[in-house]
C-alpha cells in the first residue's frame, strides 16, 4: 500500500459507465495509473473516451486536482477482462450494475488475480457490502467506496464497512479519499448506508408530492434549492441519479426497512414508460 497523503500507484476499476469513468478519471487525475474493465468493445471504447474526454475537459478548466501534464491520459487503458488486471494493483473498484450476483461474481473473480495486499472496495449505492464480502476468501480487506455523481467534482466517498473489513483498509481508503481532495464518512453496513437511505427518503416524498398534485416539480425543487441551500432539488437529482437506479434502490429499501419506502405509482410508471432522467432525455424534466 502507498503512504499517506499519496493515491494508489495501480487502480483498476471495474465496468466503465458513467461511475466507473469518473473513479477511473479522478485516480488518473491525482496520477495513479488506472486499469478499466469493460468487455464490450463499443462500450470499451465510449468508456475511454468519457474518461480522456472529462480529464482534457479538467485540464483546459484549470480543475485538474493533480498532475497537469498532457501525458494523464495515457495513464489510463481499458482491458477486456479481469483477468488482465495488473496483479501489483493497489485497489480495485467495482462499479458495476446494481446486481449482488454480478457485483460479488466480479469482486471474486479480482480477488484471484490481484496480490493480497490489494484493497478490494464496491461502489454500491445500498446493497450489503458484508453480503458481498461472503464470497472473498480474504474479507478484510474489503469495504465499500461509494462515490458520487458526478465524480470528478464531488467532494464525498461513503466508507461502508462490512463485518470483517480490517483496519489497514480502512485506513488505507481514507489517505486514498483523501488523496482525491475527497471527503470521507464511515458508516456501518445498514440498508442504504447513510446517503441512499436519506437522499432517497427525500426524492421518494418529493415524487409522492408531484403524483399528489402538491406542486409541480420546479417548485418543489426550487423549495428544497432556496429555503434548505441543496444544490440540486430532489427531482432534478433523481433525473439526474436515473429513475430506474431510484427504482431499484426504492425497491431493495422495501424489502428490508418496510413501507416508508415503498415506490411511488408515479416513479414505476415512469421507468415503464422509458423515462429514466437525463440518460434517457425525459424523467421529470426534458433534457437535451
Amino acid at each position: 500500500m502507498t503512504s499517506a497523503s499519496t493515491p494508489p500507484s495501480v487502480v483498476g476499476v471495474i465496468g466503465g459507465g458513467r461511475m466507473g469513468a469518473g473513479v477511473a478519471q479522478s485516480f488518473a487525475a491525482a496520477g495513479s495509473r488506472v486499469v478499466v474493465v469493460e468487455r464490450d468493445g463499443a462500450a470499451a471504447a465510449a468508456a475511454l473516451e468519457r474518461i480522456t474526454g472529462g480529464l482534457r475537459q479538467a485540464a483546459e478548466r484549470g480543475t485538474l486536482g493533480g498532475p497537469s501534464d498532457l501525458d494523464v491520459p495515457d495513464r489510463v487503458c481499458v482491458v477486456p477482462s479481469i483477468a488482465a488486471l495488473p496483479h501489483d494493483t493497489d485497489l480495485v473498484v467495482e462499479a458495476v450494475p446494481e446486481n449482488a450476483a454480478l457485483k460479488a461474481e466480479v469482486l471474486a473473480a479480482a480477488e484471484r488475480v490481484v496480490h493480497d495486499d490489494c484493497v478490494l472496495a464496491s461502489n454500491t449505492s445500498s446493497l450489503s457490502v458484508t453480503g458481498l464480502s461472503a464470497v472473498l476468501e480474504r474479507p478484510g480487506r474489503f469495504l465499500g467506496m461509494h462515490f458520487f455523481n458526478p465524480v470528478p467534482v464531488s467532494d464525498l466517498v461513503e466508507l461502508v464497512l462490512a463485518r470483517d473489513t480490517g483496519a489497514a483498509a480502512l485506513g488505507a481508503a481514507i489517505r486514498w479519499t483523501h488523496a482525491l481532495g475527497k471527503q470521507e464518512v464511515v458508516v456501518q453496513d445498514s440498508p442504504g448506508f447513510a446517503s441512499s437511505r436519506l437522499g432517497l427518503a427525500l426524492g421518494l416524498e418529493a415524487i409522492r408530492m408531484v403524483e399528489e398534485g402538491v406542486a409541480d416539480p420546479e417548485a418543489i425543487d426550487t423549495a428544497m434549492r432556496l429555503g434548505y441551500r441543496h444544490p440540486m432539488g430532489p427531482l432534478r437529482l433523481t433525473d439526474v441519479v436515473g429513475l430506474d437506479v431510484r427504482l431499484a434502490i426504492a425497491e431493495h429499501l422495501h424489502a428490508t426497512l418496510g413501507e416508508r419506502f415503498a415506490p411511488p405509482r408515479l416513479l414505476r410508471e415512469k421507468v415503464a414508460r422509458g423515462e429514466l432522467g437525463r440518460k434517457s432525455g425525459q424523467g421529470f424534466y426534458r433534457w437535451p
